[in-house]
């Protein structure tokens, strides 16, 4: 039996959603799964399309933390035949009473902007004191393993397995004419797929598709994802006069979401530091390499795990709206795009859950 606690998982949506989904699936071939998880939306349908036990924790967050470990403890207690925990943060791991878990492997995923805060504070005394409990700390990147040494978490204890991405879905004709429908008669066909905030950096992307029209005047850009930059974001197309190349979707059908990557040209998104928040990995440019897609990701974080820079993408510097200009004018130059996109699909490979599932079992 496989035990997860998890505060993200399916059907919400999101990276980390996705990724402790897409594990609990993976483990589901290797043993029976059992998971505790926070109640969201429509979950009861979700669950029940699953081949793993869930238990689904509602209410204010602070005592669902303290019901959800009291509950894996009384779980643990009554079962001797656990092969090992998986926490998707460190918080997961904060309340539960590890004399319940005896010599049971203990995994905790870390992702990197939820451990960035500065050593000696109080978080960080608080993230140091839950990790030094677990047996594995799973990084996603070679950033975030070095950000957690830098954060004070022992270094022998740290694994680097980067996020498994789900196997691209066959599309049906109707997305695949939404998709067209939106992207139009357009080249090139630039796609996001991320959170509205300050982070993903569309900001910088609506300025360079603004300078992009004089090159590309048939330029088309689709944003998939809601948050707190929305209106800034539209008030700035609006400015820009780019509301006609520029198309916002709040949210979109997994088959529509899988249309509009695989139609694209180019999945962009060149991520900065902005406060504490950083990007670990980047997923997302992994499920356009599924699709055989190429990238253009940032400098600053794990970005160089997910894009090998001039074979499946290009890196730039997402402080410099014109380094990300520059790059894409590379992308699109003597047709690159077509060759990282054939790279990008060989290099998704390296990420399918029956791999990177295996990377786990092997420590167990």
């Amino acid at each position: 039996m496989f035990v997860i606690s998890t505060r993200n998982f399916p059907p919400d949506i999101g990276g980390m959603q996705n990724l402790m989904g897409g594990l609990a699936n993976a483990l589901i071939n290797h043993g029976p799964v059992k998971v505790f998880a926070d109640k969201s939306e429509d979950s009861e349908k979700y669950d029940s399309k699953l081949d793993a036990e869930i238990e689904r924790f509602g209410g204010i967050k602070l005592l669902r933390k303290y019901r959800k470990a009291n509950r894996i403890a009384e779980y643990l207690k009554s079962n001797e035949n656990i092969r090992s925990i998986f926490f998707d943060h460190w918080k997961s791991a904060e309340k539960i009473n590890f004399e319940t878990v005896r010599e049971i492997p203990t995994f905790c995923l870390i992702h990197s902007k939820e451990i960035n805060h500065l050593n000696g504070s109080s978080l960080n005394k608080r993230i140091l004191n839950s990790v030094k409990k677990v047996k594995f700390v799973i990084a996603n990147s070679n950033f975030t393993k070095n950000l957690a040494i830098k954060i004070g978490i022992t270094e022998n204890k740290i694994h680097i397995i980067h996020p498994g991405c789900d196997e691209p879905i066959e599309i049906d004709e109707k997305f695949e004419i939404q998709a067209k429908n939106i992207f139009e008669e357009s080249f090139p066909k630039i796609l996001t797929v991320a959170r509205l905030e300050r982070r993903k950096n569309h900001q910088s992307i609506l300025m360079c598709i603004k300078n992009l029209k004089e090159k590309f005047p048939k330029i088309k850009y689709v944003s998939i994802g809601d948050g707190d930059e929305k209106q800034k974001l539209l008030s700035l197309a609006k400015e820009l006069k780019i509301e006609k190349e520029v198309t916002f979707l709040e949210r979109a059908d997994t088959k529509l979401k899988a249309s509009l990557i695989k139609k694209s040209n180019l999945f962009l998104m060149p991520s900065i530091v902005f406060k504490k928040s950083v990007e670990g990995f980047g997923i997302s440019f992994i499920e356009a390499a599924s699709y055989g897609v190429g990238s253009i990701g940032g400098k600053d974080g794990g970005e160089n795990d997910a894009i090998i820079h001039k074979k499946t993408g290009l890196i730039c510097d997402g402080n410099n709206i014109n380094s990300i200009y520059e790059n894409v004018l590379k992308f699109f130059k003597d047709e690159n795009y077509k060759k990282y996109g054939e790279n990008a699909h060989q290099f998704y490979e390296n990420f399918r859950w029956n791999k990177t599932i295996k990377k786990y079992l092997k420590l167990i």
